[in-house]
């Protein structure tokens, strides 16, 4: 039989009656022929309750014990799932992540998937099992003890078992209808695509577009898996919802595909540091030590021996940053005189596989926000995709300004 994944997000099986909606989906899927396996998400807001839980017994939780905790709710919702599919006569068990075995590494609360041996559930599908509904964000760590994914885990545990068995495709049901060309809480004018590349979904991912996990897009681009978003509130076809593909897919597409957004940033300035070799490489390596995530760098020219050193991270990683700038000062290893932090910036980014034949884009982008008196803090950019730094209060104006100005509400 051709297998199938369709993974469901929290809203999709908040309560019984959608876990029974979400189920007759699955039926359908079954009736076509198809093997199908399952992965499902905790209940809505119940993670949150967990991490709540585990947050007021222990505020310095041991990372192993959180595991236990917060995966529990991804195994009421399989076993739940199993149990409606088998009063629809449909042959369904449960899986939880250790049974499969999901093996990963064992950084708990942020493991990596490893492998994901088939034998087991392919047994199971040749005695008549027809769907197998899997915890997903949760593994087993070498040790034997439970691991999870960290959060939006469930979307990669989808992606690895399609790339793992050979899935015609990957199905992720989730609140909203597909993939947008910006938050269509932003404009009104915002397009659902039809089809994207995994390379701009990637970047659309990791610029903060919240509709799938940005390590579920890289495996999906490492193993060629098919991915389709779609509503589970919505009535199902075939043609539905966004494919994320390859490139050679998409016949004819726009020079940029979308406007992504974070509100959640934050720039950081070295004032004067000492400018010699290997300044870089011991800013950043304290920083990669304290778990701060940095993403765009500027360096200023350097005067009289000093420069300044611009980064960005999240908003809550500041006082991490600045914690392991301090701690470099003091046991000498930098020098500088001031850290100035500005939490009231976002990041606005375009990004389009179209950028690669096409001139122009940056400097439209920039002229659009001159237009709209919007100051630029920090510019970078990458083959396909150009991000800019501005103040927090302006966020929604440039992605507007820019989503009219590339005229996204259109087909190509």
């Amino acid at each position: 039989m051709p297998v199938l994944v369709m993974k469901f997000g929290g809203t999709s099986v908040a309560n019984l009656d959608r876990i029974r909606r979400a189920a007759k989906r699955v039926g359908v899927e079954v009736a076509k022929g198809y093997d199908v396996i399952v992965i499902v998400s905790a209940m809505s807001g119940k993670t949150n309750e967990l991490v709540g839980w585990v947050e007021e017994t222990s505020p310095l939780f041991d990372a192993r014990e959180y595991d236990a905790v917060v995966s529990s709710g991804e195994n009421v919702t399989a076993g739940l799932m199993a149990l409606t599919l088998q009063e629809m006569d449909v042959p369904a068990r449960s899986w939880q992540g250790w049974q499969v075995p999901l093996r990963t590494t064992d950084a708990h609360a942020s493991a990596r998937i490893v492998e994901i041996p088939t034998e087991n559930m392919t047994a199971k599908f040749g005695e008549g099992m027809r769907v197998a509904v899997v915890a997903g964000f949760q593994g087993i760590a070498p040790d034997g003890r439970i691991t999870t994914l960290g959060r939006g885990g469930s979307d990669t545990t989808a992606v690895a078992f399609a790339a793992a068995f050979g899935a015609e495709r990957c199905d992720i049901y989730t609140d909203v209808d597909g993939v947008y060309t910006t938050d269509p809480r932003i404009t009104d004018k915002a397009r659902k695509l039809d089809k994207i590349a995994f390379e701009e979904m990637l970047e659309l991912a990791s610029l903060g577009a919240k509709v799938l996990q940005t390590r579920s897009v890289e495996l999906a681009m490492r193993y060629n898996v098919r991915l389709r978003v779609l509503s589970s509130f919505e009535e199902q076809s075939d043609t539905a919802g966004t494919l994320v593909c390859e490139e050679e897919e998409i016949m004819e597409s726009k020079v940029v595909a979308g406007v992504a957004y974070s509100r959640d940033e934050a720039k950081m300035t070295l004032l004067s540091v000492a400018d010699r070799p290997g300044i870089a490489a011991t800013i950043f390596s304290s920083l990669s030590e304290a778990g701060v995530n940095v993403d765009m760098i500027v360096q200023n020219i350097s005067e009289e021996g000093r420069t300044d050193m611009t980064f960005s991270c999240p908003i809550n990683q500041v006082a991490r940053a600045e914690q392991a700038m301090e701690h470099s000062r003091k046991a000498g290893a930098l020098n500088f005189a001031e850290l100035v932090a500005d939490k009231d910036v976002a990041k606005v980014s375009v990004v389009g596989i179209g950028m690669r034949s096409h001139t122009g884009v940056a400097a439209k982008m920039f002229q659009v926000l001159s237009n709209e008196g919007i100051n630029i803090k920090v510019i970078t950019t990458s083959e396909i995709k150009i991000s800019v730094l501005i103040d927090r209060k302006y966020m929604e104006l440039a992605v507007q300004a820019l989503h009219d100005a590339f005229e996204l509400d259109k087909a190509a």
